[in-house]
């Protein structure tokens, strides 16, 4: 077996433990209302909201790197992040409402609407990834816009005023999401034709 072989069986094997690793927070999440109820309580910390638009970045570079294990790392740092950091001793009103509103929408009745809606999260990122992949800048950064803006049109329309509470965190992380795999990915391009 060639090296280049072993690296990318490697690859594999670290993505499908990663994958396995999300799939089971999102299992335990979703049917454990005691886990769930103490991930929410620290995704009250906004910290947390503006991190999470930030993996956008590395799993934008890793698809570009074709790295599957890195892509599946950076997804499950970008789910459990939510409980990273601390409950904050001081909440608004305005995101206890909006969080709660995510709790309710997520433990509430599913239907076909909802599944479809929560279809979008998975496409989106298959979307993004497979624009890096095939080295599409202005797709990716298209996918990257349209992540963004659904998310805060989905937060305003469904929850009101306090979905207003996304608007900030959202746009802070489109900017400089869009702003660093921009210059990222031409300096990435810049380097390969350098190397030739």
């Amino acid at each position: 077996m060639t090296t280049k072989m072993r690296i990318l069986n490697k690859d594999k094997t670290i993505a499908l433990i990663f994958a396995a690793l999300t799939m089971v927070f999102l299992v335990v999440s979703m049917t454990n209302q005691a886990f769930f109820d103490w991930v929410f309580d620290r995704h009250h910390n906004q910290w947390s909201w503006y991190l999470r638009p930030i993996f956008l970045i590395p799993f934008c570079y890793f698809a570009y790197k074709k790295s599957w294990a890195g892509i599946s790392i950076t997804i499950f740092c970008l789910f459990t992040s939510m409980f990273w950091f601390n409950r904050p001793e001081v909440v608004t009103e305005e995101v206890k409402t909006f969080l709660q509103f995510e709790k309710d929408w997520l433990y509430g009745t599913w239907n076909y609407k909802k599944l479809l809606l929560i279809i979008t999260v998975p496409v989106s990122f298959f979307a993004l990834g497979l624009a890096f992949w095939k080295r599409s800048l202005l797709m990716g950064l298209g996918v990257v816009v349209l992540m963004a803006t659904g998310k805060i049109i989905w937060s305003i329309q469904n929850a009101g005023e306090s979905g207003k509470s996304i608007i900030v965190p959202a746009v802070v992380g489109l900017l400089l999401c869009s702003g660093l795999i921009f210059f990222g990915f031409k300096r990435l391009e810049k380097k390969k034709t350098t190397s030739r």
